[in-house]
């Protein structure tokens, strides 16, 4: 059975920075392309960016490019996402799902606000 467990989110003012991480486990993680989607409330969901199942390729919306960063860890079934330069638009619940572009299982989710 798939398990993502993000966490990681929190209060931040415009700006800052969190770094989310999602541990996965019940399936081979370093053969799947993982991603982050984020879902704002009272909107859908917004695929944020994937990664490739070793990390060679990485790919971002253009909202968050330059400001945040995926990657992995194999070793430690572990999926990153640095966050930069925060903004208010970017409070939502994120999640990590399988598949470059959040098409997969997810988690449960953790999150985001970003205010002062």
């Amino acid at each position: 059975e798939v398990q993502l467990v993000e966490s990681g989110g929190g209060l931040v003012q415009p700006g800052g920075s969190l770094r989310l991480s999602c541990a996965a486990s019940g399936f081979t993680f370093g053969s799947y392309d993982m991603s982050w989607v984020r879902q704002a409330p009272g909107k859908g969901p917004e695929w944020v960016t994937g990664i490739t199942r070793g990390g060679g390729r990485t790919y971002y919306a253009d909202s968050v490019k330059g400001r945040f960063t995926i990657s992995r860890d194999n070793a430690e079934n572990t999926l990153y996402l640095q966050m930069n330069s925060l903004k208010p638009e970017d409070t939502a619940v994120y999640y990590c799902a399988t598949g470059a572009y959040g098409v997969g299982s997810r988690g449960q989710g953790t999150q985001v606000t970003v205010s002062s």
